[in-house]
């Protein structure tokens, strides 16, 4: 089964005027994407879709919590998350491209939208790209920092050069 299945909101039978649906996206939304940043995550979603004669307008609120890997320690921590983003959905004869990011186009025969695209795009623009503990309001783990200098390339290699054969030092007095 489909996971993402449940994010297709069928807007053919909705009268004019707004309508609304709440959502609750967790691990399992995200791991139905390939490659995703974001492994897990608690989040709540409430959509606004406002329809009128030629187009929808989408309205998202998203609040919760993704959960992020540090790129100084490499510990998870917690990131919130606070969004209020907007999608224009036009009907047209024929599928059309668009190169406004804003604007999805529909096809007549359509009888739903897909929301599960726009919902994880937005959410993984909202995430840093450089993640670090202190933008959750925690410290980093010292000891992991520690760990990582001792096993950095720089300092085996000044431990291999105090460690080295005396038998190589004058050709490494060529090599400087």
């Amino acid at each position: 089964m489909n996971p993402l299945k449940q994010y297709s909101v069928p807007f053919t039978g909705l009268k004019l005027g707004t309508h609304q649906f709440e959502y609750q996206l967790d691990d399992t939304f995200f791991n139905a994407f390939e490659y995703s940043l974001i492994k897990s995550g608690n989040l709540k979603v409430e959509l606004d879709l406002e329809k009128q004669e030629t187009m929808m307008l989408l309205k998202f609120k998203i609040v919760g919590e993704v959960n992020l890997d540090c790129d100084t320690c490499l510990a998870e921590f917690p990131l919130p998350i606070n969004l209020y983003e907007r999608q224009i959905v036009k009907f047209a004869e024929a599928e059309m491209e668009s190169d406004d990011d804003e604007i999805i186009s529909l096809g007549r025969k359509e009888t739903e939208i897909d929301i599960s695209g726009p919902l994880y795009e937005m959410i993984n623009v909202a995430v840093p790209y450089i993640k670090n503990c202190e933008q959750a309001g925690k410290e980093c783990d010292q000891e992991m920092i520690d760990r990582l200098r001792k096993l950095s390339i720089d300092q085996q290699h000044e431990e291999n050069e105090q460690n080295s054969d005396p038998r190589w030092e004058a050709l490494n007095k060529l090599k400087k």
